[in-house]
């Protein structure tokens, strides 16, 4: 049957109607399978994903060939994510090395960075940012390439993801202007102050860990859940921002499906949720000075979390 297929065409299609008949879950980086075999067959061939389409009807090599379907074969069977298979992958328009030793970036912060973090940051000077639970950097290494004069510390506890995000800064060429750190959240960032903090931190729930999708084990669980309600991390995050935010500093921080056991827990807090071009996200905005203003709560909803 695969002898039939020759072109960069013909190997997207038949790798999509493999991943559609597997019942594969697409949730990293693409939400469906078309994107998944383009992303794949494309990577594999080091070739960018803006090609114009008239490379479609282009011949693979029997060796290109023999490469493709045995990574699509890894991603029915193993079910690998397309990004550990090629080792790389795209955020905010840039390309990123991408394996186990991190999250796959998918966060929808991209859209943020893309934008200028408009209009949040539309009346505000910003010269040091902070991205807090790194990853592979992809973050905080976007926010530097879309603003040349900001200074981004970018921080993580896994020295594995760090280790990655090095290799991410070096990839992109920002290594004047981005720092990595190992720190527990705040805890290695002493007097330091930043104008922006940015968090994609973990925040999937116990329970939802149990019922993720064989894809979703491939990933570092370090990176991924934050106790029972999801919500450990965030609420450590809500206690600390203060001290390390400039005067009028803003945190920016996604919490995925925990944004309403957020509310609910802090019903006073001014959480602003963003809205995304396919709705919100799960992703807040609050100013130090909120942060202030209802410390105490935070902190007792912080101090409850930790027992």
């Amino acid at each position: 049957m695969t002898a039939e297929l020759a072109s960069l065409i013909d190997f997207i299609r038949y790798g999509a109607s493999r991943f559609s008949a597997a019942g594969l879950t697409f949730g990293h980086s693409h939400d469906n399978p078309i994107d998944e075999a383009t992303h794949l067959v494309l990577a594999s061939l080091h070739l960018p994903p803006d090609i114009p389409p008239a490379y479609g009807a282009g011949k693979l090599t029997a060796g290109e060939r023999e490469n493709v379907l045995a990574l699509i074969e890894r991603r029915v069977v193993e079910r690998l994510p397309v990004a550990y298979l090629v080792g790389e992958t795209w955020f905010a328009g840039l390309k990123f090395k991408s394996d186990r030793r991190a999250l796959v970036p998918r966060s929808p912060i991209a859209e943020l960075i893309e934008s200028g973090f408009s209009p949040w940051l539309d009346e505000r000077l910003v010269s040091r940012a902070l991205d807090l639970c790194t990853g592979s950097g992809c973050i905080g290494i976007a926010m530097a390439e879309y603003n040349p004069t900001w200074q981004v510390d970018i921080v993580d506890i896994s020295e594995e993801a760090l280790s990655l995000a090095h290799e991410n800064i070096v990839f992109q060429h920002v290594e004047g202007r981005v720092e990595a750190i190992r720190s527990d959240l705040f805890a290695g960032l002493q007097g330091r102050r930043y104008d922006l903090i940015v968090s994609n931190p973990p925040y999937v729930t116990e329970d939802e860990y149990a019922a993720l999708p064989g894809e979703y084990r491939h990933e570092p669980k370090l990176g991924l859940t934050s106790g029972a309600d999801g919500l450990d991390l965030c609420l450590r995050m809500l206690d600390e921002a203060a001290d390390y935010l400039s005067d009028e500093g803003l945190l920016i921080v996604e919490v995925g499906e925990s944004e309403h056991a957020l509310a609910r827990l802090l019903p006073r807090v001014p959480f602003v949720w963003i809205e995304f071009k396919v709705g919100a996200m799960g992703v807040f905005a609050l100013e130090r000075r909120d942060l202030l203003e209802h410390a105490a709560e935070i902190r007792a909803a912080a101090a409850r979390s930790a027992t």
